[in-house]
């Protein structure tokens, strides 16, 4: 296997165990939420259970229950940022290890065969690494522009967890 396929692999690896670690930190978040959240509604059901009074009960759930629940969502979702922003970032990592690899090598490919080139092609050598020089640039274009995209989508990961703060927040009552 040539150096360059196996960087290909080795990136591929890298994604793959990135993808799992993921899922894997998700599928963790999401069962101790689960957990706590059966625990959670398990003892205000129990304190609940305790109040006569109809007005008290409804006072309770407002008050404590659902502030509770908010504060438990929004937790969870902060937890779930955090995964997706950490993923991107390490996509990020590789994305950009890839592409300076291959510029790397395909530099190198091209100044081994244009100082192996014959004599009297010195034109078609020039004409060769001019249009291998603006290739570079549009290869730098397309760089920057996955640059860009992975900020992008944490700039949106925080939009969401910031909307999702600002409309969960429990809002307190005026005295």
């Amino acid at each position: 296997m040539s150096k360059s396929q196996q960087k290909v692999v080795d990136a591929s690896k890298a994604v793959g165990r990135m993808a799992i670690e993921s899922t894997q930190a998700i599928a963790q978040i999401n069962q101790k939420a689960a957990q706590d959240f059966a625990g959670l509604i398990q003892k205000r059901v129990s304190e609940l259970m305790k109040t006569q009074d109809p007005k008290s009960a409804f006072d309770y759930v407002h008050s404590e229950v659902l502030q509770d629940a908010a504060k438990e969502v929004m937790h969870y979702q902060q937890q779930l940022m955090d995964v997706l922003k950490s993923g991107n970032k390490e996509l990020a990592e590789i994305a950009e290890v890839m592409i300076q690899d291959s510029k790397t090598d395909l530099i190198h490919f091209v100044n081994d065969a244009t100082n192996n080139a014959p004599i009297g092609s010195e034109a078609y050598v020039s004409v060769f690494k001019t249009s291998f020089n603006n290739a570079l640039q549009n290869f730098e274009l397309v760089r920057a522009a996955m640059a860009d995209s992975f900020v992008n989508f944490e700039k949106s990961v925080e939009s969401v967890s910031n909307l999702s703060a600002t409309k969960n927040s429990p809002k307190k009552k005026p005295s």
